[in-house]
């Protein structure tokens, strides 16, 4: 393995790590950033979609506490069930979507201009929900309904779509929903883990006859990259959404899949 293959790596793990529960697409940006380093391929494709588990190892460690107690109290505490029943429901619409038209979505919509288009578009629809939020009613994951759960999880199917943003989707869903902003985010956190977990799983089942032992350092050095930002930016995230709102990230989408466009464009 090449010192520059070491170093496209540890740019593409940051870069996941910093984007994947900031509304602003992981995926987007790895095309994005992939394209422009050079750094792409089959191999190229499944490094992006499994370093997501460095990120998915962030949220782990960093909410380790609460997971555990929700395992824990499963067969006697109506809470931890409502907090499980909650996630599962909203991880099948993805889980269900993502195997019938994985190959699809892959071959199809994974490219500079459809991320562009989409995080222009994303970033107006943050900046439209963010004047029109409705009063938050639901403050606990614990307080999610089924038909709460199921409508977030429909909302994450949009990031099928590259460039539209797993968390922004089920983040600004959920507002839309009438969660609070911390429970939001919180939410989103969580189901990463069995999505993030489901599309890794099938990308490795899809990719394993032509891996090698290189991909695996590769990957290595990715999924550590991935860690060790996400820990930074998931803590700070927490921290800023309960007193600021997703504005920001709005004008940033617009701007940078503007100046994306025109890139790919006229380059």
């Amino acid at each position: 393995m090449s010192i520059y293959l070491a170093f496209q790596a540890i740019i593409l793990g940051i870069i996941e790590g910093v984007t994947e529960f900031l509304p602003i697409s992981s995926t987007g940006h790895l095309i994005v950033a992939g394209d422009l380093i050079g750094f792409q391929g089959p191999s190229a494709d499944v490094f992006e979609v499994v370093i997501q588990l460095g990120a998915i190892l962030a949220i782990c460690v960093l909410y380790f506490r609460r997971l555990l107690n929700v395992v824990i109290g499963l067969p006697s505490d109506p809470s931890a069930r409502r907090f499980a029943m909650a996630v599962i429901v909203a991880f099948i619409p993805a889980a269900v979507l993502g195997l019938l038209f994985h190959d699809f979505i892959k071959s199809v919509l994974f490219s500079p201009f459809v991320v562009c288009v989409s995080l222009i578009v994303g970033g107006i629809a943050i900046l439209l929900i963010e004047r029109h939020e409705p009063e938050a009613r639901i403050h606990e994951v614990e307080d999610f309904t089924f038909v709460t759960a199921l409508k977030v999880g429909l909302f994450q199917c949009l990031a099928m779509v590259p460039g539209v943003s797993r968390s922004g989707a089920t983040i600004l869903g959920s507002l839309l929903l009438g969660v609070d902003r911390k429970t939001a985010a919180e939410f989103s956190f969580f189901l990463a883990i069995p999505t993030m977990l489901g599309a890794t799983v099938l990308d490795l089942w899809k990719a394993r006859s032509y891996l090698t032992m290189d991909d695996s350092a590769v990957i290595a050095i990715g999924f550590v990259a991935a860690f060790i930002s996400a820990i930074i930016v998931v803590r700070w995230l927490v921290n800023y959404v309960s007193r600021h709102d997703f504005s920001v990230f709005g004008w940033y989408r617009i701007i940078f899949g503007s100046l994306m466009l025109a890139y790919f464009s006229f380059r």
